[in-house]
C-alpha cells in the first residue's frame, strides 16, 4: 500500500485541499476599502473587521480636507470594491477626477439638509502659500457623535450590501460602535449641562456641528497652532471679547508657548479638541474622542 493510498494519508490530503480552497475563497471575499478620512477609515475597520481591508492614504501630515492626490494615488481608489466619501464638501478633489460612482457612498447623504454653513471669522492667519479661500459649507461632520452614528450606519449599509453572506457580522459590530458613539454623545451633553451656552473662541473655524448639537456659543478665528498671529488679529480678538467674553479657546493641537500666554494675557485659556481627521499617532479615534471630552472638563466646571 503505499503512502497516497493509506486512509490515513488521504484524510490529511483531502483536509489540506478543504483549508486551501478556503482560504482561496476568503481571500476573494475580502473586500478592498478606500476612504477621504481617519474616521471613516475607524469606522469601517470596526464594522468589517477581518472581511475588509481599508485604507487611508493621506500623509500623516496633510490635511484630508485639502488633500490633492496625484495619478497614482487615484488609481488605487479606483480599484476600490467602496470608497466611503465624507460629503459636506469634504474632499473636493473627488468631484474633479473620474471614480466609479457606483462604487462611491456618501456617509453623510442622509441628513445632507442639516448641513451647516461655514460662519465669518472674526480674524484669520494664514502661512506662506496657504489656501484662504473656504467651502460654504462646514465639513467635520462626525464632531456631532450623533451623525458620526449616522455615518457609520451608512459604511454598515454599504458593507453590507456588498458582502450580504456576512451581515449579522456587520450588524452586530455596527451596534457595538454605534454604543460607543452613543456614550460619547451622551458624555458630552452632560458635560455642557452644567453651563449650557457657554462662550467658546475656537482657533479654526471646524467645530459647527460640534457646537450645534452641545448649543455651545462660538465664534471662530482661523489661526495655526504654530504661526503667531499678526498684531492687527490680536487686536481684532480683543476688541470681539467685548461683546463675547469667552474664557477659552479651542485649539486642534496645542499652540506654541507664545501663543498660549499671549492669550492668557487677554484672560483666555487653551484647551485642546482634536478633530482627528488624520490617523492619531497613538490610540484610535474613540481614544480621541475620550481624550477630548476630558480637556473640556475645566471648561465646563470653569465658573
Amino acid at each position: 500500500m503505499t503512502l497516497a493510498t493509506r486512509p490515513g494519508a488521504q484524510r490529511l490530503v483531502l483536509t489540506a485541499l478543504v483549508c486551501l480552497a478556503s482560504l482561496c475563497a476568503n481571500a476573494g471575499d475580502k473586500l478592498l476599502v478606500y476612504t477621504v478620512n481617519y474616521p471613516l477609515q475607524y469606522f469601517a475597520e470596526r464594522i468589517a473587521g477581518e472581511h475588509a481591508e481599508v485604507r487611508f492614504p493621506v500623509p500623516a501630515d496633510v490635511n484630508p480636507a485639502s488633500w490633492k492626490p496625484g495619478a497614482a494615488a487615484v488609481a488605487q481608489y479606483r480599484k476600490a470594491d467602496l470608497i466611503l466619501l465624507n460629503g459636506a464638501g469634504y474632499a473636493k478633489w473627488v468631484s474633479d477626477v473620474s471614480l466609479p460612482h457606483d462604487r462611491q457612498v456618501n456617509t453623510s447623504a442622509s441628513f445632507a439638509a442639516a448641513y451647516a454653513p461655514v460662519e465669518g471669522t472674526a480674524s484669520h492667519s494664514h502661512g506662506p502659500g496657504a489656501d484662504h479661500s473656504r467651502a460654504d459649507t462646514a465639513s467635520t461632520t462626525w464632531l456631532d457623535f450623533y451623525q458620526a452614528v449616522r455615518q457609520a450606519e451608512s459604511v454598515m449599509q454599504a458593507l453590507r450590501n456588498a458582502r450580504p453572506q456576512h451581515q449579522a457580522e456587520f450588524e452586530r459590530s455596527y451596534a457595538a460602535l454605534k454604543q460607543d458613539l452613543m456614550a460619547l454623545d451622551l458624555g458630552m451633553q452632560r458635560l455642557v449641562a452644567a453651563q449650557p451656552d457657554k462662550p467658546l473662541f475656537a482657533s479654526s473655524p471646524v467645530y459647527q456641528y460640534f457646537a450645534r448639537r452641545y448649543q455651545l456659543q462660538l465664534q471662530s478665528v482661523s489661526w495655526k497652532p504654530h504661526l503667531m498671529p499678526a498684531a492687527q488679529e490680536w487686536e481684532r480678538l480683543a476688541y470681539a471679547q467685548e461683546a463675547f467674553p469667552a474664557l477659552w479657546m479651542l485649539w486642534e493641537d496645542m499652540p506654541d508657548a507664545e501663543i498660549g500666554a499671549r492669550l492668557r494675557s487677554l484672560g483666555v485659556g487653551v484647551v485642546v479638541f482634536q478633530p482627528c481627521a488624520n490617523r492619531p499617532p497613538q490610540g484610535d479615534f474613540l481614544g480621541v474622542m475620550q481624550r477630548n471630552l476630558d480637556n473640556l472638563k475645566i471648561v465646563f466646571t470653569d465658573s
